[in-house]
């Protein structure tokens, strides 16, 4: 639960105004224990800084020492500013305004601000009895707060919120920025984030789309793939792979992945190329790229275009250089639970080509030229500056998270074989680094493992469950792919993201070692 804090509470901890400081700091601080974060309202400021004072300027002659008014109004902004490093602002909305009818309009906001969070999951700290009374399901009192019975503490599966706290000044800074000049698709926040991507990637060219999945989409169609064509690809990934390959009337051949980094197996491709071979589709799965400069020999003996389906992996390098820039296309996606995800969907093409960057910037415009002449077929792929703008944000501080990725996945590693060798952990090729966008082990009783964890309040999920080929919109019986049927039945994904901490590590461990 987060708290959102009245001003006589930040009053009571800021002036240790007794009886009811202790009571104040411990609901404070058990809300942080228990993940919750606590906000203060930027609309109280004013309130805040005129109650302090008084309160500083009583404490003052209380114990005999007289505080002018200027010396008492320092000293509350240096307090407010400590306190409020690390508290959350919540800011008033238009739509919240309206409250001069009522009996105190300073309070009737702080309660409809509380109406912007789901339900339940925040309340309103304070000792106003008039608000506690009215309000018993929107209010809290300190004490009241730190005698609530909680259940087990579900840990997070990917922690987005301790990021979005990181950067919620830039985030803000950057969404006004758009409100303000109202170029709402693609404006200039796209072509910033296209420069900084291309650099970080070491390409020429980044093409800022809708989706991961159009990304995929826009790189085929700029290849001109189509009707009884064959793009080779792995059956073990998300479905977008497999079904942007159908959408445009050519069939997916897929061919068995490597048991050890649970990538396509370069080995394998050669022999399903056949004349209607049009490109190849390796994904880069769970943050690791697959074996590109094998798989680009192979396309280049025979003629082949390359595609990097890099959704999973955009921040993991290869033999020293970045994925999605390490064949003819590289494709990655925002999707918020993605390492450098966006608040709704998002996707990038790569490319050093000329030709073929113009041409994807064409197709994600409708095939469009120049205004109103469209030279070729299609889509609406453009991002909007929002998701840009929030990317941007995120970017500032991807390279750090990058570390964190990995620093927690080398650290889960190092655990599993230590207290749960029974467990197989991810195997990372050398030469390669990974971002962890999962980190998924391999167990036996897979079901049994989820239930045992599931009851410990750590949340699973499982990448993938069912090879491509054995889905029903892409069902078929013309392979024999024994590595990804089995693995399909072992993989598990465990908690992970850049703030998990070794900790939260060490539980989820601990819980797989007694399954």
């Amino acid at each position: 639960m987060d708290l959102l804090l009245d001003v006589n509470v930040v009053v009571d901890i800021c002036a240790r105004r007794e009886p009811f400081f202790k009571a104040a700091r411990d609901a404070v601080a058990l809300c942080r224990t228990q993940g919750g974060q606590v906000w203060m309202y930027a609309g109280g400021v004013q309130t805040l800084d005129y109650v302090l004072r008084d309160e500083l300027k009583r404490n003052g002659e209380k114990r005999g020492a007289q505080l002018t008014n200027k010396q008492s109004a320092l000293l509350a902004r240096n307090l407010l500013e400590r306190f409020s490093q690390d508290k959350n602002w919540l800011a008033a909305l238009a739509s919240e305004g309206s409250v001069f009818d009522s009996q105190d309009s300073e309070d009737e906001q702080l309660i409809r601000a509380l109406d912007r969070f789901s339900q339940n999951s925040i309340r309103l700290l304070t000792r106003d009895e008039l608000l506690l009374e009215s309000y018993p399901d929107k209010t809290i009192a300190p004490t009241d707060f730190c005698q609530l019975k909680t259940d087990i503490r579900r840990m997070d599966f990917i922690d987005l919120k301790t990021q979005q706290v990181a950067i919620r000044p830039k985030l803000e800074r950057n969404i006004h920025r758009v409100l303000g000049h109202g170029r709402y698709v693609m404006g200039p926040e796209i072509d910033e984030l296209e420069q900084r991507l291309a650099d970080f990637v070491a390409v020429k060219h980044c093409i800022a789309v809708s989706s991961g999945t159009d990304a995929l989409l826009i790189a085929m169609m700029a290849l001109e793939i189509g009707r009884g064509d064959e793009v080779i690809t792995t059956p073990f990934t998300f479905i977008a792979t497999g079904e942007m390959i159908a959408l445009l009337g050519a069939t997916p051949v897929f061919v068995d992945i490597d048991p050890e980094t649970c990538n396509i197996d370069p080995a394998r491709i050669e022999q399903a190329i056949t004349p209607r071979t049009r490109a190849i589709m390796p994904v880069s799965l769970y943050g690791q790229c697959a074996d590109m400069d094998a798989i680009d020999a192979v396309a280049g003996r025979h003629g082949l275009p390359v595609i990097e389906d890099g959704a999973q992996s955009l921040g993991a390098t290869y033999r020293g250089r970045q994925s999605c820039g390490l064949s003819t296309i590289g494709c990655t996606s925002f999707f918020p639970s993605k390492p450098l995800g966006g608040y709704g969907d998002g996707g990038a093409c790569f490319t050093n080509d000329d030709r073929l960057d113009q041409v994807m910037r064409q197709i994600r415009m409708h095939g469009e030229e120049s205004r109103y002449q469209h030279t070729r077929i299609g889509i609406n792929g453009r991002m909007d500056s929002l998701q840009a703008a929030i990317l941007l944000a995120k970017l500032d501080i991807f390279p750090q998270e990058v570390e964190l990725r990995q620093a927690a996945g080398q650290r889960y590693t190092r655990l599993l074989r230590e207290q749960a060798p029974e467990v197989i952990p991810p195997s990372i090729s050398e030469g390669n680094t990974s971002v962890y966008a999962q980190y998924t082990v391999q167990v036996s009783a897979r079901e049994q493992v989820q239930k045992r964890l599931s009851e410990r309040g750590i949340p699973t999920a499982v990448h993938y469950p069912r090879p491509l080929n054995r889905q029903p919109a892409l069902y078929t019986e013309a392979y024999d792919l024994p590595v990804s049927e089995r693995l399909s039945e072992r993989v598990i994904s465990l908690p992970m993201h850049p703030y998990i901490s070794e900790g939260e590590q060490r539980t989820v461990v601990d819980a797989l070692a007694g399954c």
